[in-house]
């Protein structure tokens, strides 16, 4: 947990494959501890392809029977299929918004919204943005994407700097990031 905190946690994540690592991860979650996700992270990586959406988009109804029998990924029939639900959903976004990435930073105007938290009890379990989110990832079929996971996943993926404003991650996450020019951001879903 401190490694992911330090190195992973609030980081601005770009990259399509990652956000939907991270979706599917806050969606396996839901109702049990992070830690025990992060666990079993390796794990998932290797039953969901590396989190290629187009592979997992494909999975038959054999392989969905295969990954409740493994041990090493929550056995979730509801969760696995909205794994595979979301990553058709990922592809349909892509086509029409060029990218997830450019997607989800629009619901953010495309850079970090930036709290300062004193303490964790002053996050909340969700917020304006993240009941957008998770009401136009709905409507476009995705599952297990509730307002407070998607709180988690943008905190997750950096849409959302929650360090506490004394940890070493929050300045170092707030300052603005030199290199390539960042995607154009989607337009904010009404």
């Amino acid at each position: 947990m401190i490694a992911y905190h330090d190195k992973e946690w609030g980081v601005p994540v770009r990259n399509d494959r990652r956000l939907f690592e991270f979706l599917v991860l806050e969606g396996a979650q839901a109702g049990l501890s992070w830690s025990t996700i992060l666990k079993k992270r390796e794990n998932y990586r290797r039953a969901f392809a590396g989190f290629d959406p187009s592979t997992v988009a494909r999975f038959t109804a054999r392989k969905r029977a295969k990954l409740l029998a493994d041990p090493g990924i929550v056995r979730n029939r509801a969760k696995i299929a909205a794994a595979v639900a979301n990553a058709r959903a990922v592809l349909a976004v892509q086509k029409e918004h060029g990218s997830f990435g450019a997607y989800v930073w629009g619901f953010v105007g495309g850079k970090p919204i930036v709290n300062r938290r004193r303490s964790p009890r002053d996050a909340p379990g969700k917020t304006p943005e993240s009941a957008a989110l998770s009401k136009d990832l709905a409507r476009r079929g995705f599952r297990f994407v509730g307002p407070t996971i998607c709180y988690a996943f943008m905190q997750a993926v950096g849409l959302v700097n929650d360090h506490q404003a004394r940890c070493f991650r929050h300045p170092e996450l707030a300052r603005p990031r030199r290199g390539p020019a960042r995607p154009r951001a989607a337009p904010r879903p009404e």
